[in-house]
């Protein structure tokens, strides 16, 4: 299943969900500078798509100013907006019925609603189911341009691992096999079981008893 390339707009929210991640970890001052120097004149309202390539250049500024935070940030602002869709953009009568089907199914039946709905995140990149659990991200305009020896997406990985986590079982986490930075003609996303989350929370009496968990992953 594929998802044509967009507009080249994307959400607002991979800014608006970095933008507090940066005031705590270096500032306001800090944050303007990053804001600036990617040149967005003012942050996203929120009320609309926005142009991809000063989303990317913040992104990749961050990553050039302070490598060793920007791997945490743009993980948390991928959870962060993976909680904001979760709270305004998928019904909750949709969530309940994705909670309550078998793992399988409902790992297919998103795989297919983040297909559809692709654009908010991949921009004029392609978006490509390979498996309910395993997507690429062809030609990611967040990392467009840019070159790393090691997969750079983790906005991306929080979204992905927050869906499936919250909506298909808790264990899940997404890691990324290929990035595009690295020469890959796609980013390569895949959907793993962590055995030590899982044990976690199987331990915790509060959780619900869907927790059935796997090593791995299956499709």
């Amino acid at each position: 299943m594929q998802a044509g390339q967009g507009r080249g707009v994307i959400g607002p929210n991979a800014v608006l969900q970095l933008v507090p991640l940066l005031d705590r970890a270096g500032g306001a001052d800090w944050r303007h500078r990053l804001i600036k120097g990617a040149g967005l004149d003012a942050l996203p309202d929120g009320s609309g798509m926005i142009p991809e390539a000063p989303v990317a250049r913040l992104h990749q500024v961050l990553r050039r100013d302070r490598p060793d935070l920007a791997a945490g940030l743009g993980w948390q602002a991928g959870l962060a907006t993976g909680d904001y869709i979760l709270a305004h953009r998928i019904p909750r009568a949709a969530q309940g019925l994705l909670k309550a089907l078998p793992r399988k199914l409902s790992a297919r039946l998103l795989s297919q609603a983040i297909a559809r709905n692709a654009w908010t995140f991949a921009g004029s990149g392609q978006f490509v189911v390979i498996s309910p659990l395993v997507f690429d991200l062809r030609a990611n305009p967040l990392v467009r341009g840019e070159v790393a020896d090691h997969p750079i997406c983790d906005w991306h990985r929080g979204v992905f691992t927050r869906l499936y986590q919250r909506l298909v079982h808790p264990s899940l986490t997404c890691a990324e096999a290929r990035c595009c930075a690295m020469g890959h003609t796609a980013c390569r996303f895949e959907m793993h079981h962590d055995a030590s989350r899982y044990t976690a929370f199987r331990a915790d009496p509060l959780t619900s008893k869907r927790g059935r968990g796997v090593s791995r992953p299956t499709d």
